[in-house]
């Protein structure tokens, strides 16, 4: 038997990347999966005062730093807490304000030192001739990290995409990081005729489907993986009777494919509320979801054998 330990939905927060690659002894597992949305995109400038002091604001609220040792702290707080901070000046935010590049430039550079000290982390804390770790992109990840996950290959990490991973027992496992259209506009999405096509091309690579793990980051519909809280045209989630009302936001492209081939297992990210496991006909589907802000891991256990999938189960902690 081995184990996979799967999670999705980082989104920078160190905590939690910290605690993913501590289940490896924790929980005995032979294959590590993170996938989709390793980054954020919350960045927190801990501004000089003129009297030597620093202060940020973080959640409406303004916090003064009156020594190195308080802005270390704080800027731990931060990391864990899924956002980017970084020191500055009163005239370096203008200049940011007044320079869309600039900022771009900045906000791009504190992301891949991140995502870069992650990778760093993970092949120093675990042995990758005994563990497989797997680190897929999301929609929420901008194209340009992806040649830095496939620049630690060498090292023993696998970047899935556009391939298939060859698990235990023959298993194979392909996966996809786009999505259906999101109110958002991320950098992976698709409209669902065109996702439809993109998982199509990716099955064509298996040589058996019903023995495979479909690692796809858009959960499929109408499933307890894809409920989210219903927006208005602002993006504020709709009440009624003080109750927030929910509604299917996964791909309909997803579950016609698991529907037509029935996969081994469904690993699936996306929709963070949504921590839950479900059947699309006899193949089983799961959605750790994500509560990374609060430095959470939510994951699935899976262990499998020379039959298939032999038993899973979600933890957090």
């Amino acid at each position: 038997m081995k184990r996979i330990f799967f999670s999705a939905d980082a989104h920078g927060a160190n905590l939690v990347w910290r605690k993913w690659i501590s289940a490896v002894n924790m929980y005995h597992a032979d294959i590590l999966i993170l996938a989709g949305d390793l980054t954020g995109k919350v960045f927190v400038p801990i501004i000089k005062q003129s009297d030597g002091t620093y202060q940020y604001h973080y959640f409406g609220t303004t916090f003064t730093l009156k020594s190195q040792d308080e802005v270390k702290a704080a800027i731990d707080r931060l990391d864990n807490a899924a956002t980017y901070p970084f020191t500055t000046t009163p005239e370096e935010v203008e200049e940011l304000q007044n320079n869309e590049k600039k900022l771009q430039d900045l906000m791009n550079k504190l992301i891949w030192d991140r995502l870069d000290q992650w990778l760093k982390m993970l092949v120093e804390k675990i042995d990758t001739s005994k563990v497989m770790p797997i680190v897929m992109p999301g929609n929420d990840d901008f194209f340009i990290f992806d040649d830095l996950i496939k620049s630690y290959e060498n090292k023993g990490v696998i970047y899935p995409l556009h391939r298939v991973v060859d698990l235990p027992y023959g298993i194979e496992m392909i996966s996809c990081s786009y999505v259906n259209p999101t109110p958002w506009n991320t950098d992976r999405e698709a409209d669902e005729r065109k996702l439809e096509r993109m998982l199509e091309t990716e099955i064509k690579r298996l040589k058996d489907p019903h023995w495979s793990i479909f690692n796809f980051h858009a959960p499929p519909y109408n499933t307890q993986l894809d409920i989210a809280p219903k927006l208005d045209r602002n993006l504020t989630p709709v009440t009624n009777f003080g109750e927030v009302e929910k509604v299917h936001v996964g791909s309909k492209a997803v579950l016609r494919v698991e529907k037509k081939y029935q996969p081994l297992m469904g690993l699936h990210g996306h929709i963070h509320e949504s921590f839950a496991s479900d059947h699309v006909g006899k193949t089983p589907v799961v959605n750790p979801g994500s509560e990374y802000t609060e430095g959470i891991l939510r994951a699935f256990i899976i262990d499998i054998d020379e039959k298939g999938i032999k038993n899973y189960w979600k933890i957090e902690g």
